[in-house]
């Protein structure tokens, strides 16, 4: 049965933790464990969630969590599924919830591997484009011209002057079974993908897009609208790779305006008109290679 909001478990599984308000990150776990149910364990790095959900004496996780190495959620992932089909368990699921750092920089190898070996394991990407648990630094997820504590704003630098690395890309790039681009802005379409990875054997990567109110400099209240804008004006795409192709999932005929998108938060707003004249035209040289070689 395909998860809709009639349809979705009313158990929680993640709740009483004490992320930030508006912390797209929680929004994000929280949903993918109502897909997964409670036969599931959790595998969490250092990073936001795992602050914010192991708080002794409370663990605000109501299926089995467990927090990993900085660099090694998908090795733990790796160890968990192992030893739990070892000892004749098969009705579980081994998912592994990583912020952009802690999988785009510290934990690429151990995905990489995890990928490699063929481990039956989901691990979910939770964007926020930078190091927000430890102050708001770069992370090789962090978009051009974004400023962070370690990519600051001033006369002769715009922030980051590095693209934003192509994580959704350079996993399937291994040959995985299932990878996919989410937003917590189109919570249906990201909760369809977690279900459709959950059937699926063998490794599986989601990349979803969890806005962080603290280091974008929006209102906590406008989490989702970010999440939401971000496709909208095509800085983000939703799509799949499955049996070696791509799939975009949605085409916006027309984007809605990117520049509003970006002065709309604070870690953008000293970008000069020539600063966004160049993420727009990055923009449109990707689309128009998506549209000319992806399946819709």
């Amino acid at each position: 049965m395909s998860i809709s909001a009639k349809t979705l478990d009313t158990n929680e599984y993640f709740y009483g933790h004490k992320a930030c308000a508006g912390c797209g990150g929680s929004l994000a776990v929280r949903a993918a464990l109502k897909v997964l149910g409670e036969r599931t364990v959790a595998v969490l790095p250092a990073g936001c969630m795992s602050a914010v959900g192991f708080n002794f004496p409370q663990l605000c996780f109501a299926n089995n969590a467990i927090i990993s190495m900085f660099a090694g959620t998908a090795s733990m992932l790796t160890g968990v599924e192992a030893g739990l089909r070892r000892r004749g368990i098969t009705d579980f699921h081994a998912v592994g919830f990583a912020g952009d750092g802690g999988t785009a920089d510290i934990g690429i190898q151990a995905l990489s591997g995890a990928i490699d070996r063929g481990d039956d394991i989901l691990y979910i990407c939770y964007d926020n484009e930078a190091y927000m648990n430890t102050g708001i630094q770069k992370s090789g997820l962090t978009p051009y011209g974004a400023r962070t504590t370690t990519t600051p704003a001033g006369e002769h630098i715009h922030g980051n002057l590095r693209p934003k690395k192509n994580m959704f890309e350079i996993v399937a790039a291994h040959g995985i079974p299932y990878a996919a681009t989410a937003t917590v802005g189109y919570l249906p379409d990201f909760l369809a993908k977690v279900e459709k990875a959950s059937k699926i054997k063998g490794p599986k990567y989601i990349h979803v897009i969890a806005p962080c109110p603290t280091g974008w400099g929006i209102p906590v209240s406008d989490t989702v609208e970010a999440a939401k804008e971000i496709a909208d004006c095509g800085l983000w795409y939703l799509a799949e790779y499955e049996n070696g192709s791509f799939r975009l999932n949605r085409d916006p005929k027309e984007f809605t305006s990117a520049e509003d998108y970006l002065r709309r938060q604070s870690r953008f707003r000293h970008l000069t008109d020539e600063d966004i004249r160049v993420i727009i035209e990055s923009r449109d040289k990707k689309w128009e290679y998506i549209r000319k070689n992806w399946k819709q």
